[in-house]
C-alpha cells in the first residue's frame, strides 16, 4: 500500500449518510470534491482500534471518484452503500480471512490460472540456496486463499522450510516432515530467526512422509485435523537430494515414484479436514527422448484417493539452480534434440470430498 490512513468509523459513516441524503448529483459531487481535497484531515483514527478502519489513500480516492462519476443518483447510492458496508462490517468465507466487502483491495492475491513470478521472495530468512525449493510466493498465496489465521497446515516435503517461514509470517501453524535430518535442523533454525508475532507453531520433524503418523504428531499439539496440505515432491531422477532409497528423487521408475506419492497422499487423507484443500506442486520430466507428463499422472493418483480437482495452475520459472549459467547449452540441446526447454510447473489444487 502506498499510504495507509486510519479513520474513525462513525465519522466516515456519518459522512456517507449525509451524501446519501443529498437529492442532486451536483451537490453530491461538490461535497465529494471538498472531501477528497482534504481527505487526510479526516484520518483521525487510531491503528488497531475497534472503532477505526484503515484505507489505502489512493484506493479510497478511487472509491470516492467512482461515486462522483456515477451518472444517476441511484448508482451513486449503490456505490455509497457498498463503501459503507466495507467500513461497518467484515464478510469472510469459512476458509480464509479475505474481507469480501473490501475484495478490490486484494490485488496481490492471484485468481488466474497462470502465475508469472519473475523473482522469488528473498526477504528475511528465505534462501534460494537449496536445490528444488519452491518460491515463497506459492505457499503465501495458497495459505492466504485457503486458510485463516490460526489454522493448521502440513507440508509433506518441508525441505529448507519455505512453507514454515511463510506460515509463521501469516500467523498459520505449520508442521512439516523432511527425510534429510540436516535439513530439518536447517529449517527449524531458519524459523527461529524469523519473527513470530502471532506465537504460532512452525516446526519441521525428521521422518518419511509415506509412513509418518500425522495423527500422532498433531495430537502432540492438541489437534486432530489440518486445514491445508502442501506437497512439493523432489524432482524425480533429476536432482538427487540424498542416497536414501526412500527419497522420491531416487525412485527407480515413474511407477515407483507414483506409488510413493500415493502413499504420501494416503497419510494426509485422514488428517485433512473434509472440504479443505490439498495443493501439489510438480513439473514434468524428459526421459529417454520422451516428454513424461509426470504432473498429470500425479494428479490422477491424487484424484483416486477421494479428492476433487479444483484448479490447475501453470507457474513459470525463468531460471533454476541446476540450469543456471547453462542457458546456451540447453538451447543447443533443445535444437539438436527437437524438444522444448521446461519453463513451467503445475500447481494442482484439490478439495477433499
Amino acid at each position: 500500500m502506498d499510504r495507509l490512513l486510519w479513520f474513525r468509523k462513525p465519522r466516515l459513516l456519518n459522512l456517507l449518510a449525509g451524501w446519501r441524503d443529498l437529492t442532486a448529483l451536483v451537490a453530491l459531487r461538490a461535497s465529494i470534491l471538498a472531501t477528497t481535497t482534504h481527505l487526510a484531515d479526516y484520518a483521525d483514527g487510531v491503528a488497531d482500534q475497534a472503532e477505526s478502519v484503515a484505507y489505502d489513500y489512493a484506493y479510497l480516492l478511487g472509491e470516492l471518484q467512482q461515486i462522483s462519476d456515477a451518472q444517476t443518483l441511484e448508482r451513486a447510492h449503490y456505490y455509497i452503500d457498498r463503501l459503507a458496508r466495507s467500513i461497518a462490517t467484515v464478510r469472510t468465507t469459512a476458509i480464509n480471512d479475505i474481507n469480501l466487502n473490501r475484495w478490490k483491495e486484494y490485488d496481490d492475491i492471484n485468481t488466474d490460472s497462470l502465475w508469472m513470478i519473475d523473482r522469488r521472495d528473498g526477504s528475511g530468512v528465505h534462501s534460494a540456496g537449496y536445490w528444488g525449493n519452491f518460491v515463497p510466493q506459492i505457499p503465501n498465496q495458497l495459505m492466504r486463499r485457503y486458510t485463516k489465521q490460526g489454522d493448521w497446515v502440513l507440508d509433506t516435503f518441508a525441505g529448507s522450510g519455505t512453507t514454515l517461514i511463510e506460515g509463521q509470517r501469516l500467523g498459520r501453524n505449520v508442521l512439516g516432515v523432511e527425510l534429510q535430518e540436516h535439513m530439518v535442523e536447517y529449517a527449524n533454525q531458519a524459523v527461529e530467526r524469523e519473527p513470530n508475532p502471532a506465537a504460532i507453531i512452525a516446526r519441521s520433524v525428521h521422518g518419511d512422509c509415506t509412513t509418518i503418523n500425522w495423527q500422532a504428531l498433531l495430537a502432540d499439539y492438541g489437534q486432530r485435523h489440518v486445514q491445508l496440505a502442501i506437497m512439493h515432491p523432489p524432482y524425480f531422477d533429476i536432482i538427487n537430494f540424498s542416497d536414501d532409497e526412500r527419497d522420491l528423487s531416487n525412485a527407480p521408475s515413474v511407477a515407483e515414484f507414483l506409488a510413493q506419492m500415493a502413499a504420501a497422499v494416503a497419510r494426509v487423507v485422514p488428517v485433512l479436514q473434509r472440504g479443505r484443500h490439498l495443493a501439489v506442486i510438480i513439473g514434468d520430466k524428459y526421459m529417454h527422448g520422451e516428454w513424461v507428463p509426470l504432473g498429470f499422472r500425479t494428479m490422477e493418483v491424487v484424484q483416486q484417493q477421494g479428492f476433487q480437482l479444483k484448479s490447475i495452475i501453470v507457474k513459470n520459472f525463468e531460471e533454476t539452480t541446476g540450469k543456471r549459467h547453462q542457458k546456451e547449452l540447453w538451447r543447443y540441446r533443445a535444437l539438436v534434440g527437437g524438444f522444448y526447454i521446461f519453463k513451467h510447473e503445475y500447481i494442482f489444487l484439490f478439495r477433499k470430498k
